[in-house]
Formats: structure tokens, sequence, C-alpha cells
């Protein structure tokens, strides 16, 4: 099915019943890497996926400025709206992660608790001067080079070795599917959303005053990631922190097993406190 967010068509599956958990990609990955996820939580959840703008089926605008973190926030409201849904568990990686903690911050009262993964990649002090510059190159690769080329590249990046090393197969799929992905639609998100956007440091008054439950998870191997994570675990009061030994950035790809087991514990322990204080 398709939701429509302002004059752009978002692609959207829903599985199971009970209450929503809403899953929100990667900037490597579509809808289809949270398939392991989805299989589990189904079972007593309403789980739902979508394509953000620029990763076909959903609509691939051609104008830049239809890109940015304030859309992936729009968007997903547009998702909740649509379904009408009123309240959701979000759980999102890295440009995901990044996604759901604005759209916490902005929209409390349509959000039960946020799972922010691998999130933070260039907020780090250390990364805020080389950052914008590098993703605005990697924009210009994805038109340049090809899908194909570029998903490979990414396939063998640092934080994601962890992947074809732990599961050949699994790593496989996401460099096909990768390699499937618009070039348009990946130079634009690359060059409005993930070279443009704020760091999380940037928002760390906000972040404390954020009562939301939360569960910031990271792999102990996704160096661009570890100190933010750190920095939020400081500073979000009501967060708690896993860190994932032996992994990199796609945690959910590489360790879905205790990905699902902690995230199931953790929103559990949340419908829990909240069955308590209705009681």
């Amino acid at each position: 099915m398709h939701v429509l967010s302002n004059s752009t068509r978002l692609h959207v599956e829903c599985t199971g019943v009970g209450s929503p958990i809403v899953f929100v990609h990667e900037f490597g990955s579509d809808l289809r890497e949270w398939e392991d996820q989805v299989r589990w939580f189904s079972r007593s959840h309403l789980c739902i996926t979508y394509n953000a703008r620029g990763y076909p089926p959903s609509d691939v605008p051609e104008e830049a400025d239809a890109y940015g973190w304030e859309f992936a926030v729009a968007d997903l409201l547009a998702v909740l709206d649509g379904l009408e849904i009123q309240r959701a568990h979000l759980v999102g990686l890295s440009m995901g992660g990044y996604a759901v903690l604005q759209f916490a911050l902005r929209h409390r009262t349509r959000v039960a608790s946020v799972v922010a993964a691998g999130a933070g990649t260039g907020s780090a002090p250390d990364q805020r001067d080389a950052w914008p510059a590098f993703a605005t190159e990697a924009a210009k690769s994805f038109l340049e080079r090809g899908m194909p080329a570029m998903a490979e590249e990414m396939g063998h990046s640092p934080t994601r070795i962890q992947l074809k090393e732990k599961n050949p197969r699994a790593w496989q799929d996401f460099v096909e599917h990768l390699a499937e992905h618009a070039p348009l639609g990946m130079a634009n998100t690359m060059a409005r959303y993930q070279a443009l956007r704020p760091s999380l440091y940037d928002f760390r008054d906000e972040f404390a005053g954020l009562d939301t439950p939360i569960l910031l998870a990271v792999g102990d191997e996704d160096g661009p990631c570890l100190e933010t994570n750190l920095m939020l675990k400081r500073t979000l009061p009501n967060a708690g922190l896993w860190v994932c030994p032996h992994t990199g950035h796609a945690i959910n790809l590489e360790e879905p097993a205790q990905f699902n087991t902690m995230v199931e514990a953790f929103i559990n322990d949340v419908e829990r406190r909240e069955r308590g204080a209705r009681a």
C-alpha cells in the first residue's frame, strides 16, 4: 500500500496484529532489511515497514530540496496518520535512528518508545569538520559510479565487513538489495539528509527534557557511533544503552537474535510499566 506525505508516495507494508511497531530503515537498506524483525515481532505486534522517499517503490523526487531530515520526520508522521495510528513504538537504524530520535522530540504524544540503533555517524565532535565534505563526495559517486560499484564498496566498509564475516548470505542479500536502489534517490538523500543534518550533540538540551523510554543500541566495532551513543546515554533521562560485542553498523542484520531479544524485552517492559500505571 501507499501513503502520501504531501505529494510524495511512500510504500508501506503492514504485518501482524497488536500494538504497533514502526521500523525505519538506514541509508544503505530498505524495508527488506527488517525481515528478521518483522517475522519475529509480527507474532505479537502490528509491524509497519516503509521505504523512505528516494527508495523505490516509494517515489524518487527529482528535486534535491525535496530531501532532508525534516522530510524524514514528516514522512514518519504521514505513515502514522495514513494508517490512523495514534501511538507506536519506533525502531530506527542509523539514518532511521536519527529520524526516530528527532520525531520523539517533536511528536512526543505519538511515541510509546524509541529504539535508536547505530545512530550518530557524523555527529561526534571529531567528525563534524570532515563529515559534510565526505557525504557530499559520496553523493556524487552514486551518480557517477552507479549503484553496483557503490554497493560493493559500502559492503566492504570497515563497519559492514563484519556482516560478511558472520553471515555471507545475509551480506550478499544486503549488497544485492543496495545495488537495486535508485542512484538519484541515494545521491539526493546523501547530499541533503546525511550531509546537512545537524549533529545530535546540537540537541542535548532538548534530549535532556525527553522522558520517552529509549533503548540505544550500538555495535562495539561501529566506531563512528560509539562516542555519540555515550553522550546520548548520559543526556537522555530515560535511556538504556546496549553495546553489542564484535558487531559493526547493521546490528539487526549481524545479530538478529540478540537484537530481537533486546528490543522485545525493552518493549515488553515499557508496556508492562504502562499497564501498571493505568491499574
